[in-house]
């Protein structure tokens, strides 16, 4: 098949499909007399891999190492198994910072009810008086001078 059947069949254009390959998660395909390539069943069951990976939000050189796993049957899979763990202490950490700002965005939100004038709003009022580096009702104390998270 040639790249816009793999891509279609796939979901994965056909820039990233030439990106995966220079980066050596697809092997090179053939080529065929015209010089398109030629791609097998084994570069979609592969693509079709790395694209479940992505979806998972798994960097490419983590793929790489799983790919690299898949290509060596008869491993153990505790890297796997340990690759896998990292993930997800990256995905609680990620969780925990979601929340954190949930409830920042909640106190904020907590600032303005009602319509008023947006001379009035708590809302805008809270976000101006961060900006002069005063406490507001999301961070409850002053931020840092440079503090580029308020």
């Amino acid at each position: 098949m040639q790249i816009k059947e793999l891509a279609a069949a796939t979901g994965v254009d056909t820039e990233t499909i030439r990106f995966y390959e220079k980066e050596g998660l697809l092997p090179q395909p053939a080529r065929l007399a015209n010089g398109y390539r030629s791609y097998e069943p084994v570069h979609l069951e592969r693509l079709s891999f790395v694209r479940h990976c992505r979806a998972l939000d798994i960097p490419l050189a983590e793929i790489k190492s799983l790919l690299g796993a898949l290509d060596a049957p008869q491993e153990a899979c505790g890297d796997v198994n340990h690759l896998i763990d990292g993930q997800l202490g990256k995905l609680r950490a990620r969780l925990k910072s979601m929340k954190a700002l949930e409830k920042q965005l909640l106190q904020l939100r907590s600032a303005c009810n009602g319509e008023h004038p947006h001379l009035r709003c708590g809302i805008l009022n809270e976000l101006v008086a961060a900006a002069h580096g005063e406490a507001c009702v999301c961070h409850h104390e002053k931020p840092a001078q440079g503090d580029s998270s308020s």
